[in-house]
């Protein structure tokens, strides 16, 4: 009875954890059900696992197909995650007993003293000796969690696995809105090349007319200086364009894991603004808490709760088993024979005393780095918001911005057709066209860079919000599961 009473005590107190359990923490301030500044409707933002093909561009999808296969950061991520799996099967390795084989073979050499008589008297001789001798066991090795010193350092090393998960598809959104980016920034370059070519084709045959005119005396050498300045102005704006596609270009080579190469600018459509899905109505603020990097920030806090447990446990009694069976004898040809057969059991307990202090300073050291975990947790939470605000903000005034360029680029491309038809009428100089032409073209690239600007505020809104590549949706409050990190 009392054996049973015992082995029961330690099976209650194997499955007994000291420390403080994990509990998802709270967030630093209220937050709104949906977003400030979020188009005004009560429809939910669909989730979008593959985001960038909002744009619908069969090219972008392709290059990030190409970068997520072959990221050299990506490949890195995930041997990361590789190395911490690794790690937290060594830790939880230290939960069940661990068997040896111990082969041992020893020659020994020896003098000892000995008396014996010789002719009636007590003589003293060395005597030397040697001995071989030959062991084989198993030894064994058991500890017994009873605070759960192990089961906490196990579970702290599985939040650190999930950690590592979410940090690599953090990796994997940062290196696909780059992609994206770098994407858009090319097309608005190879746009901005084309408008430079029509405006220095259009410098072109307004300088023919005016030359033309000159003939015919019905205008003044001013107006063909005038023509030729303009054109030699814009012809050098070429150049630093095509250079600057070229860096942008290798940047998503690069990026892509292939090399540095570059190649010549394409056509776009005109209508190319319009191929991007609006922004829903209503964008959920719960949508935040699929981020990788607030999981990550989560996973984190459970590894230090789980941190406290250890330290906490370490100021307990800690009980190991022993145990040793094999055989040892003097000769090899019967080491295994029955009567060389050894074993042994041992039972040892280890409970500090006195370390000055310096297992409770531990304790508190991994209570604080908890508490350096929940501000970190709490800023990056606020960050987000915040990220998400602004890009939403940007957004609702870079389309008003948009709608006031357009109207004043209908309004330039009017002024220089009434320009130019003026001026081969003879009713003004040729100073009206050229400001009504570089005005036009002025309003054509602004745009363009408009445009630019909120596509890629758009990639920053879909990062700020989480919408990933793997296309998950968590929510801030889901239902209580085992799996580490919530």
């Amino acid at each position: 009875m009392r054996k049973g009473a015992c082995l029961g005590i330690l099976i209650v107190c194997g499955c007994m954890k000291v420390g403080p359990d994990y509990r998802r923490p709270e967030l630093p301030a209220p937050v709104p059900a949906v977003f400030q500044h979020a188009p005004e409707s009560k429809a939910a933002l669909p989730i979008e696992g593959r985001w960038w093909e909002a744009f619908h561009d069969p090219a972008l999808n392709g290059i990030v197909e190409k970068t997520l296969a072959h990221n050299l950061d990506l490949r890195k991520a995930a041997a990361r995650i590789l190395e911490v799996q690794a790690r937290l099967r060594g830790v939880s390795a230290l939960r069940h007993p661990r068997l040896d084989l111990e082969a041992v073979v020893r020659r020994e050499r020896r003098t000892t003293a000995e008396l014996h008589v010789d002719s009636g008297n007590i003589v003293r001789s060395d005597v030397t000796r040697t001995t071989d001798s030959y062991s084989l066991s198993l030894p064994a090795s058991f500890e017994l969690d009873l605070w759960g010193r192990l089961s906490r350092s196990e579970e702290a090393a599985r939040a650190d696995l999930l950690q590592a998960m979410e940090n690599r598809r953090t990796v994997a959104q940062t290196v696909i809105a780059e992609a994206v980016t770098l994407y858009l920034e090319m097309e608005a370059l190879e746009r901005r090349m084309e408008i430079v070519r029509k405006s220095i084709e259009s410098f072109r045959r307004s300088l023919s007319l005016v030359e033309n005119r000159y003939r015919r005396g019905l205008t003044s050498v001013l107006d063909v200086r005038q023509a030729r300045r303009t054109l030699a102005r814009a012809e050098p704006l070429l150049p630093p364009l095509i250079q600057e596609l070229g860096i942008v270009q290798q940047k998503l080579a690069v990026l892509a894991g292939t090399y540095p190469e570059t190649r010549p600018s394409r056509h776009h459509p005109k209508d190319y603004f319009k191929r991007m899905d609006p922004v829903p109505p209503g964008v959920p603020s719960d949508l935040l808490f699929r981020r990788p990097d607030i999981r990550a920030a989560r996973a984190r806090l459970k590894a230090l709760n789980a941190q406290i447990g250890v330290a906490r446990a370490s100021r307990f009694p800690r009980i190991r088993l022993t145990g040793r069976f094999g055989y040892a004898s003097e000769d090899l040809e019967r080491l295994l024979s029955p009567s060389s057969q050894l074993w042994s059991l041992a039972g040892g307990l280890v409970q500090p005393l006195f370390d000055a202090g310096a297992l409770k300073a531990e304790e508190a050291a991994a209570r604080a780095r908890y508490a350096q975990g929940l501000a970190d947790y709490a800023g990056i939470v606020l960050s987000a918001f915040a990220e998400v605000e602004g890009a939403l903000l940007t957004r609702k005034k870079q389309m008003e911005r948009r709608k006031r360029v357009m109207r004043f680029l209908e309004e330039a491309r009017a002024t220089q057709k009434a320009a130019e038809k003026r001026y081969r009428r003879g009713l003004v100089d040729y100073l009206a066209v050229l400001e009504a032409q570089q005005t036009r073209f002025q309003a054509e690239e602004t745009l363009v860079l408009v445009d630019l600007a909120l596509f890629t505020n758009r990639v920053r809104l879909h990062r700020a919000l989480g919408g990933g590549w793997e296309g998950r949706f968590v929510s801030p409050h889901p239902a209580p599961s085992p799996t580490p990190g919530g």
